[in-house]
């Protein structure tokens, strides 16, 4: 039975000499199999051109992909482990053959994984942030509405040819059709959870054609009403690999487009996800006319260096402001002013400060520097934050 998610294509349509020249026999998409175990691939395929689908990405954990913007790639939520910055994938794009010189490598940087994924919501999806974007690579729009969830689809990866069959040197293609929800429920026990409004079953019912292990992730398409190609499922899982009965089951992309923009969108152009704050809310006394004290917030998790635009949120209760000096400093000593001192004779400081802190590493321990510079006030800082 595939892993309950396929990590590979095996596209075997019955193409016996195509298969034997590459190695492989056909197999279909399994259920999303745990992270670290994907295999699926295109079994009963044929070879793809060089840029016939030239938004397609192989994955080095062993799972497809397609470019969803110049810097991410969409493919499947069990490929990955969980949200957060990652640097261990390797994405190649631009060829069919996985040897070919010219081809275009890129490490991961960050990776945003389905929140649904896995619950009876369904959701097998994620987006892989490249180190740097592939400029002018091409993009495979993704469906947002049921329009095109039906018809003949084409599939495309590196996956096995046969169902517990290696991975493929070269990319193969096939065609696989719409079986509707009842059907697939029916089609065989493994299918009776299927999740008719975030799933979408296609293939063969007498087998011969379908994804496989290593083919996960990787989209299945077809045209829209302008003859453009446009993106209707993720490889997910199924039972075995072009099995009679046993059809492949895809992740409905136009079930989760609204959620895969946001978290495009949220991405950006860094590696992480905006808003991510670190704080600390514990009192520190500030002597009057004394010596600076310090409060510490430590950072982690976050990729590179700090964004020009570092938030810096102070609450110091002190009886006069104008008093009151306050810094940042960051974790390599570096200072930024953020209050001076002033005659201002209004109490609190309750502030949040723009801190252009690009040239900073952002992971370590970043201090709150205070210190009360003139005499007769007293106050403490009563707690702060940082928000990248």
């Amino acid at each position: 039975m595939r892993t309950t998610a396929r990590k590979a294509l095996a596209l075997a349509a019955g193409i016996a000499a195509t298969l034997a020249a590459f190695g492989g026999q056909a197999s279909s998409a399994p259920l999303p199999p745990d992270p670290g175990g994907v295999t699926p691939q295109v079994v009963g395929g044929t070879p793809a051109a060089k840029g016939e689908f030239p938004w397609m990405v192989r994955l080095s954990m062993g799972c497809g992909g397609a470019m969803y913007t110049e810097q991410l790639v969409l493919t499947a939520a069990h490929c990955v482990n969980s949200t957060g910055n990652n640097t261990g994938i390797t994405a190649t794009y631009g060829v069919v053959d996985l040897q070919d010189t010219s081809a275009v490598k890129r490490t991961s940087t960050y990776v945003h994984r389905s929140p649904t994924y896995p619950t009876s919501t369904g959701g097998d999806w994620a987006l892989i942030k490249l180190a740097t974007p592939i400029t002018g690579a091409a993009l495979l729009p993704i469906a947002t509405s049921t329009a095109y969830n039906s018809g003949v689809f084409t599939v495309a990866g590196w996956g096995a040819t046969r169902e517990g069959g290696s991975q493929s040197r070269y990319q193969l293609k096939a065609q696989v059709g719409f079986i509707d929800d009842t059907t697939c429920k029916n089609a065989d026990p493994y299918y009776r959870d299927l999740k008719p409004a975030a799933e979408i079953c296609a293939g063969d019912l007498a087998g011969g054609t379908d994804t496989c292990q290593g083919d996960s992730g990787g989209p299945m398409f077809r045209r829209d009403g302008a003859g453009a190609w446009i993106q209707v499922g993720i490889v997910s899982h199924g039972n075995g690999c072009a099995r009679a009965d046993n059809p492949g089951v895809y992740t409905e992309v136009s079930t989760f487009a609204a959620a895969i923009k946001s978290a495009a969108d949220s991405l950006g152009g860094t590696p992480n996800p905006p808003g991510k704050t670190f704080e600390n809310t514990a009192d520190v006394s500030i002597p009057d006319a004394g010596a600076a004290v310090f409060s510490n917030v430590t950072v982690s998790g976050i990729a590179g260096n700090a964004p020009s635009t570092l938030k810096a949120t102070v609450d110091v209760k002190h009886s006069w402001s104008g008093d009151v000096v306050l810094d940042l400093v960051a974790p390599d000593g570096s200072t930024y002013r953020l209050k001076n001192s002033s005659n201002t004779s209004t109490p609190n400081v309750n502030t949040t400060y723009t801190v252009n802190a690009s040239s900073e590493v952002a992971n370590g321990t970043w201090r709150l520097k205070a210190q009360d510079v003139y005499a007769q006030d007293t106050g403490y800082i009563d707690s702060w934050k940082l928000t990248f």
